[in-house]
């Protein structure tokens, strides 16, 4: 390992890469502090405290978890990625069911710089529509309830635009710093800033475990090490159950082109346990999150109230069912929309592939199917049990909301440092034929 970090740095090519991801995500986390004109930050934080401490708090955590706490900051990059993660997904979605996608999508290189682009036009016009929902609700005391301070100077319209237009600009600067780093850094450049926002909150977030338990100090450091040997434990399963994948062996018949024999080779599908990744985590919660959302905008109906003590906090038994059946049910959808067996049976028997024992053609697509539907089947429920760990934290710490380790972070997490990690490796043996973890 430490020979490996050596090796980083003797490269002056990867150097400059990694100094300068890290000169990005400086410039990230300071635009995550700053705050958008016309907020009074006294009232910011007495109304912050006050959320994050009483009924709402799990509400606002979820909220929360994406932005590395700019939003409840009300920061330049409060909307942080976001709206560019809800228009890719969109996006994605709209590929399947839009003929015009589909056709980009198809033509290579070129068809997807036109979808990132349109990708980025939905991404300000998300920003748009959610900075203007925050700001109203923000100005009207619907996002920090309960709280009689007053979080903005000013009230009027021109104030109001100003304060969704920084928004709006923040998730473009976002946006264009995460393709800076993408170009010119290491790794994903939105994936890094969505690991750089998460893993901002653990810091504080264990150390308030810590401070929960202030009255017994050996009570508070007990629960403190033991957070941390629990995340760390569910971060190995987690390593291990990524890297887990079912490889189908895929044999090229021999073919004559001209005077040259072509073919003969041998490779494989790699289909993972958990094809999905972590959307089907985040299609859950934003469903659940629906219901929260009716209960802050109409709090006087009979309905918010039983929303309220049942899908609020998040510890009900009945809000954790429904999130543990709606993971397993848009694993299945979503890796129905992603993964297509006839388009691959089709391109196999096109090139001369076949899979040994299976005939080319729907058969093929119909094996490719069955492995596909008996991998869904664990890696969902893997999925649904990882994103119960704040409930199994609320059982064993008494405040879900303070666990850093939540299921969505601790699978985001994870997942970016595992494919930056193959990233560099692929690199360093471009360069010296030797491997970053050897």
């Amino acid at each position: 390992m430490l020979h490996g970090f050596m090796n980083v740095w003797r490269s002056s090519d990867l150097r400059k890469k990694i100094l300068f991801t890290l000169a990005i995500l400086v410039v990230f986390r300071l635009g995550s502090t700053l705050p958008v004109p016309n907020v009074s930050m006294q009232g910011l934080n007495a109304c912050r405290l006050a959320a994050e401490t009483g009924d709402q708090a799990g509400l606002f955590s979820m909220i929360n978890l994406f932005s590395g706490g700019a939003m409840l900051q009300m920061s330049v990059f409060a909307l942080g990625i976001m709206p560019y993660i809800t228009a890719s997904i969109i996006l994605q979605l709209m590929t399947v069911v839009v003929p015009r996608l589909e056709t980009l999508k198809k033509e290579g290189a070129a068809g997807t710089a036109k979808i990132t682009q349109y990708t980025r036009y939905l991404t300000l016009i998300l920003a748009v529509l959610n900075g203007t929902a925050y700001v109203s609700m923000a100005i009207n005391g619907q996002i920090f309830q309960g709280c009689n301070e007053d979080i903005v100077y000013d009230k009027g319209l021109f104030a109001i635009i100003v304060m969704i237009l920084t928004m709006t600009a923040g998730t473009g600067i976002v946006m264009w710093l995460g393709e800076l780093i993408t170009e010119h850094g290491v790794g994903r450049g939105m994936s890094i800033l969505m690991f750089t926002q998460i893993a901002a909150r653990f810091p504080t977030s264990l150390w308030s475990i810590k401070l929960a338990h202030s009255d017994s100090a050996d009570k508070g450091w007990v629960l403190f090490l033991l957070v941390i040997a629990i995340g760390l434990l569910v971060m190995l399963g987690i390593i291990f159950m990524e890297q887990g994948q079912r490889r189908i062996p895929v044999q090229y018949a021999k073919r004559m082109v001209g005077r040259k024999m072509y073919g003969g080779s041998k490779t494989y599908i790699p289909l993972k346990v958990n094809q999905s990744g972590v959307i089907p985590v985040i299609f859950a919660s934003s469903i659940l999150y629906l219901p929260a959302l009716f209960a802050q905008l109409w709090p006087n109906t009979g309905v918010a109230g039983w929303v309220s003590r049942y899908f609020v906090k998040g510890d009900h038994w009945a809000y954790n069912l429904i999130f543990f059946l709606l993971i397993i049910a848009f694993c299945y959808f979503y890796v129905s929309i992603t993964f297509n067996p006839t388009e691959i049976a089709d391109n196999m028997k096109k090139y001369g592939g076949f899979i040994p024992g299976i005939r080319a053609g729907a058969p093929t697509a119909h094996y490719l199917q069955y492995v596909l539907s008996r991998l869904t089947a664990p890696g969902s429920l893997y999925l649904a049990l990882i994103a119960l760990i704040p409930t199994m934290a609320f059982i064993l710490v008494g405040a879900s909301q303070q666990f850093p380790f939540g299921g969505t972070s601790i699978l985001i997490v994870v997942g970016v440092g595992l494919d930056t990690v193959k990233q560099i490796q692929s690199q360093l043996e471009q360069r010296s034929y030797e491997g970053f973890l050897r």
